[in-house]
Formats: C-alpha cells, sequence, structure tokens
C-alpha cells in the first residue's frame, strides 16, 4: 500500500469560529467510533484538517466507512513527503506505476500554502509534469478530463500526494447539536427524517408506537431493523417501544371517528416528550411533510403541536414523496420500510380523517375520557432496545417513574 494515511478535509465544520474545537473534537470520536475495528490506526485532529495515520489496515474497508460519516466534507488517502523535489518526483512516479497509469492521461494540480518551499505552484505542476511523461509509458497530458489528477499540496509541516478525492456525507458530527427523539414509525419517512436530522449534528434517540394485537411481531422487527441501519452511522440508537393499544383503543371508542387520528398523534407527542424529559432530549423530530396526508396539513400541525412547547423538528416538511423515497433507498432503509407489516397508525387510520382540525373540538373531545392512568402504564410498560449496527439488540429494559 503505497499511501500511508487518510486526509480528512471538515467542509462546513471550517466556518466555525471559537467553539470549532467541540465540532473537530466530536468529528474525532465519531471517526473513532467508524474505525474501531482498526487497532493500528492513529487519529490526529487538527484545528484544520483531520490525518488518519493506517499502518497497514485495510484501505478499502476504512474509505467506505469514512464515507458515512457526518462533518467530513471529502477525504483523501495521501503520501506524506518531506519538503523535497526529488522526495516527490520518485513518490508521484512510485504512485503511477501503483496505479498502473501506462497509456492513460493525467494532469498536476500543486498547491503552495507554504510559500518558502523554492518551487511556485507552476513550477510544480510543470516539473512534475515534464519528469512523469519520461518515466511512464504512454502516459499524456489532458488537463481538463484526465484518468489522473495528481494533486500536491504543499504545507508548513510536509508534502502531501494523492491521485483521489471522495466525497463525504457532508453536515455536522452526530452529537454536537445536541439530542433529539425521533418517533419512528415503520414507514418510509420517518427514517429518513432521522437520518437528515443525524446530518445536522443531532443524537437521536428512538420512539416507537406498538399496539399488539393488532401490530405483530414483525412489525417490531422491522423498525428494530431500520434502527440498525441508521446505527450505520452514529453507532447505536436507543429504541423505545411504547405499549399503545389501550390508548388508541379508547380513543376509537370516545373520540368521533375524524378526529381520531388528531387525538392519537396528540398523545403520541405528549408520550414522547415525557421520554424526551427523562432522556435530557431537547427536542422532538418526526417524519412529516406539508399536506402529504390529513395529519399533515398546516391545520393538522398547528392542532396536534398544542399539547408540547418543546421544538418539533420536521426535516422532510418541504419535501415531496419521491424526494423521500431516493433518500431511503439510498440509505438502505427504504426495502425494510415497505415491507408489508403495518404499524399502529395504519392500522387504526380513520377512513375519513379531518384534515382541518381545529385545537377548540380536540380538546373538546379530550375532555371525554380522562387518559392520565393510560399515559401512565404506557409509559410505565415501555421496552429500550438499545441498537447497534449489525449485532442484536442489547438486552429490553423497562423505562419507569416517569411521572
Amino acid at each position: 500500500m503505497i499511501y500511508d494515511q487518510i486526509l480528512v478535509r471538515y467542509g462546513e465544520m471550517s466556518l466555525k469560529g471559537k467553539n470549532r474545537k467541540i465540532f473537530v473534537d466530536q468529528l474525532r470520536k465519531n471517526v473513532q467510533r467508524a474505525l474501531e475495528n482498526f487497532p493500528n490506526i492513529e487519529i490526529q485532529a487538527k484545528r484544520d484538517r483531520m490525518h488518519i495515520l493506517l499502518n497497514e489496515e485495510n484501505m478499502g474497508e476504512v474509505k467506505e466507512r469514512l464515507k458515512k460519516v457526518f462533518g467530513i466534507h471529502s477525504f483523501s488517502p495521501v503520501i506524506k513527503l518531506e519538503k523535497d523535489m526529488e522526495r516527490l518526483k520518485e513518490s508521484a512516479k512510485r504512485l503511477f506505476l501503483d496505479l498502473d497509469a501506462s497509456g492513460k492521461t493525467f494532469k498536476v494540480s500543486a498547491k503552495r500554502a507554504d510559500k518558502t518551499f523554492p518551487y511556485t505552484s507552476d513550477q510544480i505542476n510543470r516539473t512534475l509534469g515534464t519528469y512523469l511523461l519520461n518515466q511512464i509509458p504512454g502516459l499524456t497530458v489532458d488537463v481538463h478530463h484526465p484518468d489522473f489528477d495528481l494533486q500536491v499540496e504543499v504545507r508548513q509541516e510536509a508534502i502531501y500526494v494523492t491521485c483521489e478525492v471522495i466525497k463525504g456525507a457532508g453536515g455536522l458530527p452526530v452529537g454536537s447539536s445536541g439530542k433529539g427523539m425521533l418517533m419512528l414509525s415503520g414507514g418510509i419517512d420517518s427514517p429518513v427524517a432521522g437520518y437528515l436530522a443525524m446530518k445536522r449534528g443531532l443524537k437521536i434517540e428512538a420512539v416507537h408506537f406498538y399496539s399488539p394485537p393488532f401490530t405483530s411481531e414483525r412489525s417490531k422487527q422491522k423498525v428494530i431493523d431500520i434502527c440498525k441501519k441508521l446505527a450505520e452511522i452514529c453507532g447505536e440508537i436507543p429504541l423505545h417501544i411504547v405499549p399503545f393499544t389501550e390508548i388508541q383503543q379508547t380513543i376509537h371508542q370516545k373520540v368521533p371517528n375524524n378526529y381520531s387520528m388528531t387525538i392519537t398523534r396528540r398523545m403520541m407527542l405528549r408520550l414522547t416528550d415525557e421520554i424526551r424529559k427523562k432522556q435530557g432530549g431537547l427536542a422532538i423530530v418526526n417524519g412529516e411533510s406539508l399536506g402529504q396526508v390529513a395529519s399533515q396539513t398546516l391545520e393538522s400541525m398547528f392542532t396536534i403541536n398544542e399539547v408540547t412547547d418543546t421544538p418539533v423538528l420536521r426535516p422532510l416538511v418541504a419535501m415531496d414523496k419521491l424526494e423521500i423515497i431516493q433518500i431511503a433507498k439510498e440509505i438502505g432503509t427504504h426495502d425494510i420500510s415497505i415491507l408489508p407489516y403495518e404499524d399502529c397508525c395504519t392500522i387504526f387510520a380513520p377512513a375519513q380523517p379531518k384534515t382541518k382540525p381545529t385545537r377548540e373540538k380536540a380538546n373538546e373531545y379530550e375532555t371525554l375520557f380522562d387518559y392520565r392512568a393510560l399515559m401512565e402504564k404506557a409509559l410505565a410498560g415501555i421496552e429500550t432496545i438499545v441498537v447497534s449496527s449489525g449485532e442484536e439488540p442489547a438486552e429490553k429494559t423497562a423505562f419507569q417513574e416517569l411521572f
């Protein structure tokens, strides 16, 4: 392996001021977690970039894992050299031989950040280009669409050489923006909302409402499998499974049919908010997209939101369904979400839900029954599973003493 390290560029994090160190430290922790199976790797996180020293580790697998780490704008496998032109020429030759560049096209793109280096960027381009043309059979120059773009960066401490720039996931490091509770159904939208929330630096815990026997064990497993996919980004996700059968049945019996969805969503939001308080979260995340279904009209959102003053984040609010489906496919949750195991929302969905519910009516219908005892019972019966990528969930634990 000719490359000896990976150079990580920060992107948006570079715009941060005095608090940049917080973001850099969080990114270092996240990269360390993503590469925890590679014991020989050394991570050096600096203010403007990160260096990952490989020490003979599997380059291909390392690159694949880094692609999923939020906070990375791009990264490159590089050779680190002393600031010497002869060493630079010899290393470039070895790299091109390793890449089997004979008969291919190339260009040299040099950047001289260290102005004390005795060659300008243009001189590096010409000197190195001429040398490689003489050393590699059949190699030709193409400055517009080359097979290999040899990038040379001369910095204060060393010269870095690469032929590859890999696009990162972008965004901010997971955990740098606090914690939120993701209302996770088994559908397409909410996993994408969770993914986009993590891209903005949010650490998430998932809340799923489970209504046996109307929803099956397979529907629960479906949600666990979705969490496993999302956990590939952040390592692990606590999943709080809320027993919701009695509350849903009571709503179905006590509330007019066209308002049952509105009241159900209000109860879900109340319960999620209680879990948020217990877990130290600062926001609730859901997969609502404006106007997509009856419970996602602006009037519905206004009425449902009345029950909490906690920020409710809706990453999908301005996206259409095809955009959401495309992201779901890219992150690997789509094929799980479309499995035919229904969640509690679809099982109890009314035939003609109210699209413009009012807070006055919702409050009136909620006074027809005192739901507090049922809410306490549901919260006491919560099962919490810590879901990790590709592993069996950790042991279930009871969720107690919320009231």
